[in-house]
């Protein structure tokens, strides 16, 4: 296997021109008739830098199930969903960071109560989003509404939000490794479980396959968090593009701390593992899945 990091970026590179075009569209769509301070923040949260891990993982799921046609601006509609829940994330009522990507974040570029407005008007503009692209890839109305659903749990309660606010609650206090996997499962791999499972719905993929494909999102959504908790002891602001860290300053229960470094990179490659034995047995590990899984605990940002 050639090296991940070059692997995945060549993956990331193929399809991250579409996303941005599909981003690019999105803002000269749907943000008509917003205010111009919040249409200005989410633009400024959308276009910036960004891996785009979440929606390459849409079309990688989409083509390994079979999709035909162009998933790209569904799989902009995951962005939308993550980039709300970085500008969230970043408010001084939450983590309180002044840099995301290498340059500052939403609220010290627009201010609080326009990063706040931005966030919230960007859930249901992600709607929007994906009903655009299920109607663009002929989706029936009760896969658009299985489409849509999946990425509102991913982004509610029960997913990012509820993650969020348990993470908060968890400042200052030694977290078991059970409390601080539920943490993350919801806060980080909630949705990036949901991108290859609406990746796989779209494509039209058996409820078996699906299911395979959440198996293998869950897994790489928490080996994700925990190379991010890693990066924050071993990396630099200048490298991460975001403050390094930060868990420290917040008192957070992190992999590390609980597992060592060793032993956070050793649960990380367990979890790759895992999500890619659930997809070949399902017949759905391609090339570019599994480089993408494995590039998550190899990045250095």
């Amino acid at each position: 296997m050639p090296d991940v990091r070059v692997a995945a970026r060549d993956a990331l590179a193929a399809s991250r021109a579409a996303i941005d075009a599909s981003l690019e569209e999105f803002c000269a769509t749907f943000l008509g008739g917003i205010p111009a301070s919040v249409a200005d923040a989410i633009r400024y949260s959308l276009l910036g830098e960004g891996k785009r891990l979440r929606p390459v993982l849409v079309l990688a799921a989409f083509d390994a199930a079979g999709g035909r046609g162009d998933a790209t601006r569904l799989a902009a509609a995951v962005e939308v969903v993550h980039a709300y829940s970085l500008v969230h994330d970043d408010l001084p009522c939450m983590d309180d960071d002044d840099m995301r990507r290498g340059r500052p974040t939403v609220h010290k570029a627009f201010g609080v109560q326009a990063a706040t407005a931005a966030g919230l008007a960007m859930v249901p503009l992600a709607v929007r989003c994906a009903l655009a692209g299920s109607a663009a890839l002929g989706l029936d109305d009760a896969t658009s509404r299985e489409v849509v659903s999946e990425l509102m749990r991913a982004s509610g309660a029960g997913g990012m939000i509820g993650g969020q606010l348990l993470d908060l609650e968890g400042e200052g206090r030694a977290l078991t490794l059970e409390e601080l996997e539920r943490i993350h499962n919801a806060k980080t791999g909630a949705l990036i479980c949901a991108a290859v499972r609406i990746g796989g719905i779209a494509a039209g993929a058996s409820t078996d396959r699906v299911h395979a494909l959440g198996v293998y999102g869950r897994a790489v959504g928490l080996a994700f968090q925990i190379a991010d908790d890693v990066l924050d002891v071993t990396e630099t602001t200048d490298v991460l593009g975001k403050t390094a860290g930060r868990d420290a300053i917040l008192q957070k229960s992190t992999y590390p701390a609980l597992l060592g470094i060793e032993g956070a990179k050793a649960r990380a490659h367990a979890l790759v593992d895992e999500g890619c034995i659930a997809l070949r047995a399902a017949g759905l590990l391609t090339e570019p899945l599994e480089h993408l899984a494995r590039y998550v605990v190899a990045r250095r940002n």
